[in-house]
């Protein structure tokens, strides 16, 4: 950001200059006044759409006031989060200033301003402001309890907890600064803060009331891409500290849904058709820490996919199979617990966000789901900020890679680290629901694989999402989405031909 401030010059002997060398000046003055209102609308409402509502302005017209204030103050002012927009340290400041130019605008015309009364007793000869210089009221601060610290000391004594301080110390001072520092509004955590948080707490150093405070102001403020970003680094070399980092992939696709989702996972199905067209798929997930946390563990070697607890297990899958299944239990029993902590506060936190970017194995492209349209550019920002070059976050029902080839679906790509959307029409109409045959749903899900269960509903998701993994694999396809469908639908049609895996049903 490249944008200045500029103070209006002076002539000697206070006189203005000419009007020549600043023709805009007027302009300027106006459009000012109508990015304080704005500004003032974003921090109240923290949401551009419902700001500009406010506003009586069109969302696109509110963008183009944000972009403008960012160039004229030279600071992004707000961050996006999972929640909404994060004002930044310099917004906050601006907050009182930009509030009371805004109620006095108000105030301007507003009713009072149609005609003050007069008073007529009103003597100017006489009725003069003293010119003794009287300092203004002593008074204690407001709202501070007996020996109460100010948020001043409290910012001070934050700053003297430096990077040799006992570990509980350090995440002590990250929950201040989210929760305290900056008058009270705190502020987000960079990513180098995070990345130390998400440390101490997976190295099994943090207090479990630590570990609530943190998570839960992060949830309530929102998370931010810088956040997720430093909270997946630590995660990532604490996985690597088991694992090592040399186990190479093609496809990344982390599967984390919850135990309440029992929908059949078609897109296990569609890792195949990935992995016959010849590239290495590392599946990587849990389905929660409850009474259905095996869910996957159960059905992968059902359909042939090696359930892999280790490096070497990886390794021997992705040779042998090309694909492997790595439950988060194995990767990190210490992640795994802290997605359990679910169970407690019955809330989302940032953890559940972060460990979709946990990537345990080196990967061409890592395929993402998310349901939250917020969460869909978070999650590419923070793949940014890690240095990825090639991703793809899919706008889903749930938050994992499975293509519903029935509606307009929402692509957000890093395409050799530059941002990309795509919006991909609806294929084809829904078919109607196919009646179930007795059975179990296992047995209608292994059955739409082997050809013995038709469902076209079905073979169209797996078709789409083997699409979807093709069109994000650099290289696999053609350009255009239409290319990967014509390969998925080729692979689609040859799948009982290749050397099949063999497939039972666990007694």
């Amino acid at each position: 950001m490249t944008g200045k401030r500029k103070d209006a010059a002076t002539l000697p002997g206070g006189e203005e200059p000419d009007a020549g060398p600043e023709p805009r000046k007027a302009g300027d003055r106006l459009s000012r006044g109508r990015l304080i209102v704005a500004l003032d609308a974003l921090l109240s409402k923290r949401n551009v759409t419902l700001a500009a509502r406010d506003l009586g302005l069109q969302t696109s017209a509110l963008s183009r006031l944000l972009a403008q204030m960012r160039e004229e103050l030279g600071d992004p002012l707000f961050i996006r989060s999972g929640r909404g927009l994060v004002p930044t340290p310099f917004a906050e400041s601006l907050r009182p200033r930009v509030q009371a130019l805004s109620r006095e605008i108000d105030a301007l015309f507003g009713p009072a301003a149609e005609g003050a009364p007069v008073d007529e007793t009103f003597d100017p000869r006489w009725n003069v402001p003293t010119g003794i210089d009287a300092p203004p009221l002593q008074v204690r601060p407001a709202g501070l309890l007996e020996g109460q610290p100010s948020p001043a000391q409290i910012d001070a004594k934050l700053e003297r907890i430096g990077p040799d301080a006992p570990a509980q110390d350090r995440l002590a001072r990250h929950i201040g600064v989210l929760g305290i520092a900056g008058g009270g509004h705190g502020r987000p955590l960079t990513a180098e803060e995070a990345e130390e948080a998400m440390t101490i707490i997976l190295a099994g150093e943090a207090d479990p009331v630590q570990i609530g405070a943190l998570l839960g102001m992060m949830r309530m403020r929102g998370s931010t891409a810088p956040e997720l970003a430093g909270m997946v680094r630590a995660m990532r070399a604490h996985v690597a500290a088991g694992l090592g980092r040399t186990i190479q992939a093609d496809v990344d696709w982390p599967c984390f849904t919850s135990p309440n989702y029992h929908n059949p996972p078609w897109f296990f199905h569609a890792a195949r058709l990935v992995s016959q067209a010849g590239h290495r798929v590392l599946l990587h997930g849990s389905t929660g820490c409850s009474a259905a946390s095996g869910r996957y563990e159960f059905i992968a070697p059902t359909v042939g996919i090696p359930v892999c607890t280790n490096a070497r297990e990886i390794a021997a899958g992705l040779a042998e199979h090309r694909i492997a299944y790595a439950p988060l239990a194995a990767l990190s029993p210490q992640i795994y617990r802290l997605i359990g902590l679910h169970r407690l506060t019955q809330t989302r936190s940032a953890v559940f966000e972060a460990v979709h970017l946990l990537k345990p194995a080196k990967a061409k492209t890592s395929l993402l789901g998310a349901a939250k349209p917020t969460y869909r550019e978070l999650h590419r920002d923070a793949a940014r900020i890690l240095g990825w070059k090639h991703m793809a976050v899919l706008g889903s029902v749930r938050d994992v890679a499975q293509f519903t080839p029935f509606r307009p679906t929402s692509i957000h790509r890093l395409v050799h680290g530059e941002a990309e959307d795509l919006v991909l029409p609806a294929c084809m109409a829904e078919p109607p629901p196919t009646p179930r045959p007795r059975g179990t749903s296992l047995e209608y899900w292994q059955g739409v694989w082997t050809g013995a269960v038709r469902d076209a509903r079905a073979e169209r998701i797996i078709v789409g999402t083997a699409a979807f993994a093709l069109f994000a694999l650099p290289g696999a396809t053609g350009p255009d989405f239409a290319d990967a469908l014509r390969l998925a639908e080729q692979l689609w049609k040859a799948r009982l031909g290749q050397a099949a895996m063999a497939v039972r049903i666990p007694s």
